[in-house]
């Protein structure tokens, strides 16, 4: 019987599904990988916006934590909101002493514009979850903070990217293109190399979530073993048709499509093309 590949998510939550929580594991599953959670906050929102924010104690965090790796230890490990420094330092003594890949998505502002990040942990995520980080996906406005400069062209971005890895001690950064004007660029800084993944851009309101689904297929596809460029790469196509193949829900910034690559046949994990018709 061939070993099933795991990944955890370590983030809050989303009741309408889009974003958080629920879109990794809806991710984990698409990409065929068992999928498991640490929820750290929950959140009231929507696809108009945050409503309200309970941080968990975190004591019950370190408990769930604890059960996840006496139980079935992942393959990789995700986190996205992680709002208070106590979070952090307890995320940061767990994965310091595991050698599994681990994907930092710095969520600090919801689409609708909420702020979803302690100010003080903006300065505590560069000293301890980036250092341990196989690759850190930041949008425009999240590598600004991490970096303290402004981007506004691709060059700018490649010196964010250079800098979360040169600089904050990541092992890998991509710096997403989408709040930039033009093609929608993502750039991946890796072993002293760029790499650049381009995609056409589609007007829609409806990426809610884009960013925690994004990094959810990059880890899931670090957990069945790829490289950094060929996680990046599947992630990229994946998200590109979450996003093109709309659902058109919410009255807000509705979500992305999950299965969405099901009408290209993005290949699998077992490298072959899915039998869904197009």
């Amino acid at each position: 019987m061939a070993q099933v590949v795991s990944a955890l998510s370590i983030a809050g939550t989303d009741p309408t599904g889009g974003a958080g929580i629920q879109a990794d594991l809806k991710t984990f599953q698409e990409r065929e990988v068992y999928g498991m959670s640490v929820v750290t906050s929950v959140v009231a929102q929507n696809t108009l916006g945050v409503k309200d924010i309970h941080h968990l104690p975190i004591e019950f965090i370190e408990q769930q934590l604890t059960a996840v790796f006496d139980d079935i230890e992942p393959n990789a490990v995700k986190t996205g909101m992680i709002a208070t420094v106590d979070m952090m330092k307890l995320i940061a003594n767990t994965l310091k002493s595991k050698s599994i890949p681990y994907v930092l998505d710095p969520v600090m502002v919801a689409k609708s514009g909420h702020d979803l990040m302690e100010d003080a942990s903006k300065k505590v995520i560069r000293e301890t979850l980036i250092p341990l980080a196989t690759v850190v996906t930041p949008n425009i406005p999240e590598a600004e903070i991490l970096v303290d400069f402004k981007i506004n062209n691709t060059e700018d971005a490649k010196k964010a990217a250079r800098v979360i890895v040169e600089d904050l001690g990541a092992q890998a950064a991509v710096v997403k293109g989408g709040h930039l004007s033009g093609e929608a660029i993502d750039i991946l800084y890796v072993n002293n190399e760029f790499h650049y993944f381009t995609s056409n851009r589609t007007e829609t309101k409806h990426t809610h979530g884009t960013g925690c689904t994004f990094s959810a297929a990059i880890t899931a596809e670090l957990a069945k073993g790829r490289s950094i460029a060929e996680a990046v790469a599947l992630g990229k196509k994946y998200i590109t048709d979450a996003i093109q193949y709309t659902l058109g829900l919410g009255k807000g910034n509705g979500p992305t499509n999950h299965w969405g690559y099901r009408l290209k046949g993005l290949p699998n994990q077992k490298g072959d093309k899915n039998d869904i018709p197009s």
